[in-house]
């Protein structure tokens, strides 16, 4: 029985999103308007279109949300998929869109930071997430030229040539 709904689900899913099946429904409308003087534009005219858009918009609902609550998923596998695969990425992603909004939003904004410290301020302007290599090499560059700055207790530090 899934999977008779799902493949009805997926079929009548691509076929809602066909520019022709618009143009049809565009069509319907119109004729369903140039009959309003032939029906006197009673009230059962006005009770066709509304009873047939609203049932067609109600099922249709279900059907399009079952559509894209499959692809959502399959997408998410995928990219969990690809962040295990990959030694650089943070597995601590895996999984994170059953997080709540609140957690979402801590972690973006743990990524933005991330994100500054590794090009400045430039950052805000750039939207791009840096992977854990260079975040790494990121803060071990700014620890370098913080302790080539401080000079040690006791002692003058040579300062590096660039």
């Amino acid at each position: 029985m899934e999977k008779l709904f799902v493949s009805f689900a997926t079929a009548t899913a691509k076929i809602a999103g066909k520019p022709w099946t618009f143009l049809g429904c565009v069509l319907i409308v119109l004729v369903w308007a140039a009959s309003g003087p032939i029906f006197k534009f009673s009230e059962t005219w006005q009770l066709i279109i509304n009873t047939g858009t609203t049932i067609i918009t109600f099922l249709m609902v279900f059907l399009i949300q079952n559509t894209q609550n499959r692809d959502g998923a399959a997408m998410q596998a995928k990219l969990d998929e690809l962040i295990h695969a990959v030694r650089a990425a943070d597995e601590r992603f895996i999984g994170i869109e059953h997080l709540t909004e609140k957690d979402l939003d801590k972690i973006l904004g743990q990524v933005e930071q991330r994100a500054e410290r590794i090009h400045g301020d430039g950052a805000k302007a750039m939207p791009v997430v840096a992977t854990r290599e260079e975040d790494t090499s990121a803060v071990a560059k700014k620890a370098a030229a913080k302790s080539a700055r401080t000079p040690a207790k006791g002692k003058a530090r040579a300062r590096p040539s660039a």
